[in-house]
């Protein structure tokens, strides 16, 4: 894969040699990051754990989990790594940032207390609604019989949402009360989600349009990328389980500047201002999914670091660094927010590749038949591992590849991304064939 962008150097008022980058996790949205900071840096050495087989062209992978907080930490210090990039939201909801810090050292991520705002809808909902920032209505139940009287209070559609962790799929949207029961006790008495599910919100359902939103922040001051649309759904058309997401496009043609502006006048600062007050200061990566209303902005939910597969669509269409951001952020100093992000002014669309079964039971150790990608595709390997005796590359869970194709416009990124996709081959591969296809429904209908 080439770089977006012209490869630069920065000294970031550094004396050492090569900068040790530790960079947490495993996945799509890793292999995007360690990929763009080695453009932005090609002498800086990357070091990724766990990682996964298609990292080992931009970093060294080692065997340790993204949840081993102290083995993450014990090799910061044997390794003299000079900053930490956490991927996942795990480790953030275990406190690794806040381990980090205690022992001095530099890492790019919430305190456990500020990740709350994606590992507690809780907290989350009563600290937006507290501090007046426009989002739904809800409430939170433990046991079923409550949250159904809250269903039949605020009528159907309704939002059912686990509280806590459930890997991006812990949310129902219900078209009745028959739907809304099923998720309710689904959640509470199956307990499909585990713990996070202990607790759910019953949630008022908002009509619009939904956006991703991301802002490197460093605790005050944030700058923002430019949007992205996610694609939650396994299947066309929007219909089919909810997954951790399937695809997604940039930029997003209802991502207005006035909209934008909107959401980081009328949410972005001031939840960032609400997490100061509340002794949580947040620093790091900070996602927030908006709704598009007629009345402008309002939160969906946010997540406390880098969302997947978004990064993926993102950082191709990124020219300025990366790295600079997140090194000052990491080392705890003020965010240069006098010069915006810098993009390509291209179009991506990233098309996810999904294993059989996925998202219930993914199969894993299907074999992989991988081309080279041609100019204007961006390959990021998700779940695969290769076999220590063949170098065979297999699929190692259930987003197994994102593909990301680039071009002038969203069509011609979109044929791209689709076109590569269908030759990856991988037996009961899954995937959708369209991504952006709102945007593209827009284009056609004004041609």
């Amino acid at each position: 894969m080439t770089c977006s962008g012209t490869w630069s150097r920065h000294s970031r008022n550094r004396t050492r040699g090569p900068m040790k980058i530790l960079l947490v996790g495993n996945g799509g949205r890793e292999h995007a990051i360690a990929w763009k900071l080695k453009c932005d840096d090609p002498s800086v050495e990357i070091i990724c754990a766990s990682g996964n087989a298609g990292m080992t062209d931009v970093a060294e992978c080692i065997p340790v989990k993204a949840e081993d907080v102290r083995g993450l930490l014990g090799y910061a210090e044997r390794a003299d790594v000079e900053l930490t990039i956490v991927g996942p939201e795990a480790p953030l909801a275990l406190g690794i940032v806040d381990a980090f810090r205690e022992k001095g050292r530099a890492i790019f991520g919430p305190t456990r207390a500020a990740a709350e705002i994606e590992t507690s809808k809780r907290f989350a909902k009563t600290l937006l609604l507290g501090a007046g920032i426009p989002t739904a209505t809800a409430s939170h139940h433990s046991e079923p019989l409550s949250a159904l009287r809250a269903v039949d209070g605020m009528g159907a559609p309704v939002v059912i949402k686990a509280s806590g962790l459930a890997a991006g799929k812990g949310v129902v949207i219900a078209r009745s009360r028959e739907e809304a029961e099923r998720a309710i006790y689904m959640m509470l008495e199956d307990r499909v989600f585990g713990d996070a599910g202990a607790e759910i919100l019953i949630e008022e359902f908002m009509e619009g349009e939904e956006l991703s939103l991301f802002v490197l922040t460093d605790g005050t001051n944030a700058l923002p990328m430019i949007a992205a649309q996610d694609h939650k759904r396994l299947l066309d058309g929007d219909i089919g389980p909810n997954t951790g997401g399937m695809g997604a496009y940039a930029p997003v043609s209802i991502a207005t500047d006035s909209a934008m502006s909107a959401a980081m006048d009328r949410i972005i600062l001031p939840t960032l201002a609400a997490l100061r007050k509340e002794g949580r200061p947040f620093s790091g990566l900070l996602y927030v999914g908006l709704m598009i209303t007629e009345s402008g902005p309002r939160v969906v939910e946010f997540n406390c670091r880098f969302g997947d597969p978004e990064t993926e669509t993102l950082l191709p269409l990124l020219t300025s660094s990366l790295l600079d951001p997140i090194y000052a952020i990491g080392r705890g100093e003020k965010l240069n927010v006098s010069t915006s992000l810098q993009w390509s002014g291209e179009c991506a669309a990233t098309t996810v590749l999904a294993a059989h079964g996925y998202p219930d039971t993914p199969r894993k150790g299907d074999g992989i038949r991988l081309p080279a990608p041609p100019k204007g595709i961006y390959l990021f390997h998700a779940a695969t591992l290769r076999t220590e005796d063949t170098g065979e590359l297999l699929t190692n869970g259930g987003r197994v590849l994102a593909i990301t194709g680039t071009g002038k416009t969203l069509e011609a990124a979109s044929k791209c991304s689709l076109e590569f996709a269908e030759r990856v081959a991988f037996e009961g591969k899954q995937f959708r064939r369209d991504i952006g296809w709102r945007d593209l429904g827009r284009s056609a209908g004004a041609a």
